[in-house]
């Protein structure tokens, strides 16, 4: 239990008694009250707004609720003073221990630190990635594999249990072109000379996969109609880029549990389920859209389809889950797809590109009518990424068809690297990704800067090993108000974990950790001024001792945040 839920508790125990004194009456909702760190530091180290929100519900004055909830508080023993601020806000300020037991319950629970149980017994579906499977990944892929993935690991880490998916597109148009461009590769493998065609794929990738069906089947598809040989060549082909992009999604640590396809899925009749589920409740009607905007009625010839009341759930118009020639629509066959994902999850997420925001309201609408209103979904939007180097565009690769492979930018930064920076900016805002900046040494590179601070941590325990101090309890009682403002900090993990899980957004724990390692430097580059502030002081064992102590809290506080991210700490730098 973290420390901000303790003190809820005390704080809840403090209303309790003040409904049995009869100053509140029973039964207020206090799901709005909140224990947080004040906003300025010098105010204290925690704050509540229990009084703002109670008040006018209780009908009396938030002031003078707030004075007599804080002489509930100001009883506890942990408590050094209680003061009420503004028009009722309740500032408290701890007593020195409170964070030496907190650097005791951050070694006493080392990889556990920060866990939580606020998601358990809730099973979250996230869907990621989900490239069409028509070549290597590239960076356009990259940010929202990131994104997706750290978000699973910090959902985990709050106490959910999660379903990483990835949702095959081999059901569409795009995957019979790519069995046209394998169609071709075949050719080439058999010895013709062959020119790619606007609108097929030119890349390499496709060679290995020409070759291995020549092998196999020699020239009897060479001349044969396309009929003939498209459906094999379409399954081959989209099975080998599926091992491609497993390969390339292991290079940045990403392992997903399911690889749904949609090809299965249209097979098994899923969509024909969910249309006749609809309709059943009235949420699907043959009728005819409306024509498009600029057409005119004699352009336009209106055609009766199966549509679905989008508009109950607030989208803007009515949408069809089929075309005219009984096919299904791509939002169809999606829309059959999240019927199945939320008969095994309990919330939803998707991890979609910028570029399919226009899609968001109708698929939110379908989720809504298919579970009744009680599964949440989330979509997240994840803007793409800019590559660099040295300030300049970044050149294509001809090998991988006009694009940068997400494998070439990890074998040459590194998985850590590529994981880090992804996660340094909200998903939905524009990234630069620059090779340059990305590696160097300084304040301005999170990736760095953090690391750095987890590998001073063990530099520090090293030297002091050197100057012949050795391991032993460690006397907190030494440590002074610089050193427990940095406790105060780390023992805000917990609550950034829960917050972040909540809000699904695994940027802020990137966040939380270079504000961590800035304090942890800044408190170390004090002892360059001061000799008597440095960590390590060969005379002074047990003051050492203590701020090795402090130190091993933050490199545990920063291997737990990276853990979530899904980057290994480093105890060295290069």
């Amino acid at each position: 239990m973290s420390l901000y839920v303790r003190f809820a508790a005390h704080l809840n125990a403090a209303l309790d008694a003040l409904e049995a004194d009869g100053v509140l009456p029973a039964g207020l909702e206090r799901r709005s009250i909140t224990v947080e760190p004040p906003r300025d530091a010098s105010h204290g180290d925690l704050a509540t707004n229990a009084a703002m929100v109670l008040a006018k519900p209780a009908g009396t004055n938030p002031r003078v609720l707030a004075e007599a909830i804080a002489g509930k508080l100001n009883a506890l023993d942990t408590v050094a003073a209680v003061s009420v601020a503004g028009p009722g806000f309740i500032n408290l300020t701890l007593i020195d221990d409170v964070w030496r037991g907190e650097m005791t319950d951050i070694a006493g629970q080392g990889d556990g630190y920060g866990r939580s149980t606020s998601g358990q017994g809730v099973t979250v579906n996230i869907e990621y990635v989900s490239a069409n499977p028509t070549g290597p990944m590239h960076m356009g892929h990259c940010r929202g594999a990131v994104v997706g993935d750290a978000l699973a690991s910090l959902l985990e880490f709050a106490g959910h249990q999660v379903i990483r998916e990835y949702y095959v597109n081999d059901a569409g148009g795009q995957v019979d072109v790519l069995a046209r461009s394998a169609h071709l590769r075949y050719r080439e493998a058999l010895g013709e000379t062959i020119e790619i065609p606007e609108g097929l794929y030119p890349g390499d990738y496709l060679k290995p996969v020409g070759a291995e069906l020549a092998a196999e089947y020699g020239d009897r598809f060479v001349g044969a109609e396309e009929g003939e040989w498209l459906a094999l060549f379409r399954t081959r082909a989209v099975a080998a880029m599926l091992v491609m992009i497993r390969a390339d999604l292991a290079l940045l640590g990403i392992h997903h549990d399911l690889f749904s396809s949609e090809a299965e899925l249209q097979a098994a009749g899923k969509p024909e389920e969910a249309e006749a589920w609809l309709r059943e409740r009235d949420l699907v009607y043959d009728g005819v859209l409306e024509a498009p905007k600029g057409e005119t009625p004699e352009d336009w010839e209106p055609v009766e389809l199966p549509l679905f009341r989008a508009t109950r759930f607030g989208d803007d118009q009515d949408r069809p889950i089929k075309k005219s020639n009984g096919s299904w629509t791509y939002f169809g066959a999606d829309m059959a797809y999240h019927f199945q994902k939320a008969q095994s999850a309990d919330q939803l997420i998707d991890i979609w590109g910028a570029d399919h925001a226009g899609t968001v309201k109708r698929i939110q609408a379908a989720v809504a009518a298919l579970t009744e209103g009680k599964t949440r979904f989330d979509v997240k939007l994840v803007q793409m990424v800019r590559l660099l180097r040295g300030g300049e565009p970044v050149k294509m690769s001809k090998r991988a068809g006009n694009f940068v492979t997400l494998a070439d930018v990890v074998r040459e930064v590194g998985k850590d690297v590529v994981r880090f920076t992804m996660l340094t900016r909200k998903a939905d805002a524009q990234m630069d990704f620059d090779f340059a900046k990305v590696v160097e040494a300084s304040k301005d590179n999170p990736v760095f800067y953090v690391n750095y601070a987890h590998a001073r941590v063990h530099s520090m325990k090293r030297r002091a090993a050197e100057a012949g101090i050795a391991d032993g309890p460690a006397d907190l009682s030494l440590l002074g108000t610089d050193e427990l403002s940095l406790v105060k900090l780390a023992a805000q993990f917990p609550r950034v974990v829960e917050g972040a899980a909540a809000a699904r957004e695994p940027h802020r724990i990137a966040f939380y950790l270079y504000d961590l390692a800035a304090e942890f430097h800044s408190l170390y580059n004090a002892g360059n001024d001061d000799p008597a502030r440095r960590f390590v002081i060969a005379d002074r064992p047990d003051l050492t001792r203590a701020r090795l102590a402090l130190g091993d809290a933050i490199g545990q506080v920063i291997r737990n945040g990276l853990s979530i991210m899904g980057v290994a700490a480093v105890t060295e730098m290069g």
